[in-house]
């Protein structure tokens, strides 16, 4: 199962840091990401993108999670070359990601 079957995904930034918002579509699917959506995964998950610390915060009553991620945006918005400067991709990537 990959976790856009059970989760929606938002990215945000700012400056050179992205964040990735999780959210449960349903109740049930709550506790499996919960526990299966690690920082150390994510990391995993999103390393060929970019190299880069990866905080979480779980929003248990939302069903959600949010992951900080410092450094992925090479540079940030203004400085970067990149395609995606603002990382909205990401959230699609990690969607992508095994259960």
């Amino acid at each position: 199962m990959k976790l856009h079957e059970i989760a929606h995904a938002r990215t945000g930034d700012k400056g050179d840091t992205s964040n990735i918002s999780v959210i449960a579509y349903r109740v049930e699917d709550w506790p499996l990401i919960d526990r299966e959506v690690t920082p150390e995964r994510v990391a995993r998950h999103l390393g060929g993108v970019m190299a880069s610390d990866v905080t979480r915060y779980a929003l248990p009553q939302l069903c959600a999670l949010n992951f900080v991620i410092r450094g992925a945006l090479t540079g940030g918005v203004t400085r970067s070359l990149a395609l995606d400067a603002h990382g909205k991709c990401l959230a699609s990537v990690l969607l992508e990601m095994r259960l």
